[in-house]
């Protein structure tokens, strides 16, 4: 009797039980990601007939545009702070401001603004909208008296309870939340102000495009010129964040069924946010938990709303460049993800919350949630299964073909509609990269952040205390005039 005999009968076994519905479950996921990026090709040709009456200029001109506070909590981010402020202060809008709220840096970053601005401290008092850890220390402003900037000090105390902080401090209507390691567009607040104009009632919350900054030329706070990053590690995040974070949510948001605004760039009315609370300081997925929250809270209230997403504006953002780094950051967000997905667990199949219950929520437990375990453990079976000589020739192929044939498709269909949308990256050889990318994409990266997020998962189950690490900042590529 062979010795592998005992393990074969028991993947025979566990493959008779769960080899289709494994292959099914491939089948709907990245068809479901197909129907996603047809839907946010609709909102693309949409954008496309409306791009020539967008009347811009006169939106920058106009006095009935709401305000907007541009709120960003910083914590050592010497490397890119003067960089990221200037790009805040010079967006095309009539009326806005930006709050940075300094999260007890140790580094010199504090002292880099306050070079670049001249700030100087103001006795200004903190309202008391949203409950706050810890409070401001010294609140600083420039001494020009014209540029519309506040500098604020405080112990650490997280992002969130920062970002609260930076909430109390903002004296307009709209609040925008983006990372201090990120740039906006020119024009970024003006369309993401746009939901707001045109439904100025219904309209809660809205979010915008997500885009890798890695290898991108910026001057005075812009980005020049978009390229792609060159290295395979941030190559791949680029089509990531294209298919998932740009086409994904513009299709959630055309069957407005949108449930996760990303917390690097999203704008919420400041009315409603006090109303909820603000950010959750002890919630890891604080963005997720966020827009869960203000579902929960206003269709519980029967208050008509929207949420919505913008296909853009743009926000451009550093993506992990080190293994580590991406690690963590992976194995946080799907940490993130089973906390809040588990505390509004309420949500799930309840006809009360209408396509969000009964679509959105259970789409996230099982395509995003559970989607590392079924992925991994279905490759590992169809591996072994292979290998002992239980899965034929022909099955495996076939697993092989909808779980990462269909899935390489599904990101090419995703850069199509995006070159043909917005053509970002005008050099053959970036369009080049990107398609070798969505291809590298299957071969070892999907798994290894599959794993990642499991681990994520795990210390979640296992009530293992999150470490946030750090993310190691190279700036931004910057051109002199």
């Amino acid at each position: 009797m062979d010795w592998l005999d005992p393990l074969r009968g028991i993947v025979t076994a566990t493959l008779e039980i769960v080899a289709l519905p494994v292959l099914i479950y491939f089948l709907l996921i990245n068809s479901s990601y197909l129907l996603m990026i047809v839907l946010a090709a609709v909102d693309f040709v949409a954008h496309q007939r409306r791009a020539p009456f967008a009347g811009r200029e006169e939106l920058v001109r106009s006095r009935t545009m709401p305000g907007i506070s541009v709120v960003t909590a910083m914590h050592n981010e010497e490397v890119g702070i003067r960089t990221a402020v200037e790009s805040f202060l010079s967006l095309n809008h009539p009326q806005h401001e930006v709050v940075v709220v300094d999260d007890g840096s140790s580094d010199g970053g504090f002292e880099v603004l306050r070079a670049a601005f001249d700030l100087v401290p103001v006795g200004r008092e903190m309202p008391g909208d949203l409950p706050v850890r810890r409070r401001p220390t010294s609140i600083h402003v420039p001494r020009d008296g014209r540029t519309r900037l506040t500098v604020v000090r405080k112990a650490n105390s997280g992002r969130s309870d920062s970002i609260n902080v930076g909430v109390n401090l903002a004296r307009e209507e709209l609040v925008v939340f983006v990372d201090s390691d990120s740039l906006l567009d020119p024009d970024a607040l003006l369309s993401v102000c746009r939901p707001f104009v045109d439904d100025p009632v219904r309209t809660v919350a809205a979010g915008g495009v997500i885009r890798a900054a890695n290898g991108c030329r910026v001057r005075d706070g812009r980005v020049i010129d978009v390229r792609m990053p060159g290295r395979p590690l941030a190559d791949i995040q680029v089509v990531e964040y294209l298919r998932a974070f740009h086409l994904g949510r513009a299709g959630w948001s055309r069957l407005n069924a949108l449930i996760l605004i990303s917390g690097a760039f999203g704008v919420f009315r400041r009315d409603v946010l006090v109303e909820i609370g603000g950010l959750d300081p002890t919630s890891i997925g604080e963005d997720f938990e966020l827009v869960m929250r203000l579902h929960r809270h206003l269709r519980r209230r029967r208050t008509p709303y929207r949420v919505t997403f913008l296909t853009e504006p743009i926000c451009w953002t550093e993506v992990p460049s080190t293994v580590s780094v991406l690690r963590r950051q992976r194995s946080r967000w799907h940490r993130g993800l089973w906390e809040t997905l588990w505390a509004y667990r309420g949500m799930l199949f309840n006809p009360r919350y209408g396509r969000l219950g009964l679509v959105a929520v259970p789409y996230y437990w099982a395509f995003e949630l559970f989607a590392p375990l079924l992925e991994l453990g279905g490759l590992v079976l169809m591996l072994l299964g292979f290998t002992l000589g239980v899965v034929s020739v022909q099955y495996f192929l076939l697993f092989m073909l909808v779980a990462y044939a269909y899935a390489i498709l599904v990101t090419l269909a995703a850069v199509t509609v995006e070159e043909l949308s917005y053509h970002k990256y005008p050099r053959w050889r970036d369009l080049g990269t990107t398609l070798v990318a969505a291809v590298l994409e299957n071969a070892g990266y999907r798994q290894a952040t599959a794993w990642w997020r499991l681990e994520g998962w795990a210390a979640a189950l296992t009530g293992r205390q999150q470490v946030w690490g750090t993310m190691t900042r190279s700036g931004f590529g910057q051109v002199k005039a």
